[in-house]
């Protein structure tokens, strides 16, 4: 390099590292796939009929719905049921196929009319309330403050109950519907102990009930379920000590078609069956408390 010429400097700049931006982007996009699936089965369910919007949402109802259809049980909550022989659904404002409510309508009126003709259960059909709602047909054994279909504060059958149950078995036992049996109570508690309660009450008397209508000509493998609510489900809420509150709900599910159902819930439902044995077994009685219903209660009914 000559003494006059200009020295050349390279600076070489080291790349500098960025800051770390943490993981928010992620959750970010995690939300927008999310959105986005909900957007799309949003619209499936838009364009599908109403007999599988009604299978979808009976679904998120009961999740055991296919292990009910395994067993060719009641499926999608209780609301559908693989029959090929039921009647097609209908429109959303009944819940209720045309021909299916006028089956359990006529059925209710069978009932009805049984009733008003046997002199000796006149005065306790007055206390028998049937009406067919979107859930099917519901009959109910409502406790007035003169009659009682139950013994004082256990699950013992007052005078013609059984007469009553078995009456109205007969007239259920000729349906495919499915059946399930609640017990209520009111809120009147008994003596403070944890032995027995408005609970372990309301399951026996729905209990005690079943076993009289399968007896009396309910199939077992109609029994659906039975179930104790307490005090959890007043039928006069204003009044939780009213005698009303003590009742008997039977319950007779309304059927739909298998060609109604999704293609994946029929697929479902052909596969594995339950064997005779296991359908025709009476549904397993509620265990027998460790004390006499009553015993050292402090309620009356």
């Amino acid at each position: 390099m000559s003494p006059g010429a200009q020295p050349i400097i390279v600076k070489k700049k080291k790349a500098a590292h960025h800051g770390h931006h943490g993981g928010a982007w992620k959750v970010a996009y995690a939300d927008f796939v999310t959105a986005m699936m909900a957007f799309f089965l949003v619209m499936w369910l838009v364009g599908q009929s109403k007999e599988v919007k009604s299978a979808v949402a009976g679904y998120f109802r009961d999740p055991g719905i296919f292990d009910q259809a395994k067993s060719d049980g009641p499926i999608a909550g209780g609301d559908l049921r693989l029959d090929p022989e039921a009647a097609p659904p209908a429109d959303a404002g009944t819940g209720l196929a045309e021909g299916e409510r006028a089956a359990l309508e006529e059925t209710a009126k069978r009932i009805k009319q049984r009733l008003a003709d046997a002199p000796d259960l006149r005065s306790l059909g007055r206390q028998i309330d049937i009406q067919v709602t979107r859930d099917g047909l519901r009959i109910e054994l409502v406790d007035a403050e003169s009659q009682t279909f139950f013994a004082s504060g256990s699950a013992a059958l007052a005078a013609g109950t059984e007469k009553v149950l078995e009456l109205i078995a007969r007239e259920l036992g000729a349906l495919k519907n499915s059946i399930v049996i609640e017990g209520h109570t009111d809120s009147r508690p008994y003596a403070a102990t944890d032995i027995y309660s408005n609970w372990e009450l309301s399951a026996d008397r729905a209990n005690a009930a079943r076993r009289v209508m399968e007896r009396g000509g309910l199939h077992a493998r109609q029994v659906r379920g039975v179930r104790g609510y307490a005090d959890r489900q007043l039928r006069v809420g204003g009044a939780p000590l009213d005698p009303r509150n003590r009742r008997v709900s039977v319950i007779v599910e309304h059927l739909y078609r298998a060609s109604s159902l999704p293609a994946g819930v029929r697929e479902l439902a052909s596969g594995a069956k339950a064997s005779p044995t296991e359908r025709d077994a009476p549904a397993p009685p509620v265990a027998a408390p460790a004390h006499p219903p009553g015993a050292g209660g402090a309620r009356s009914h």
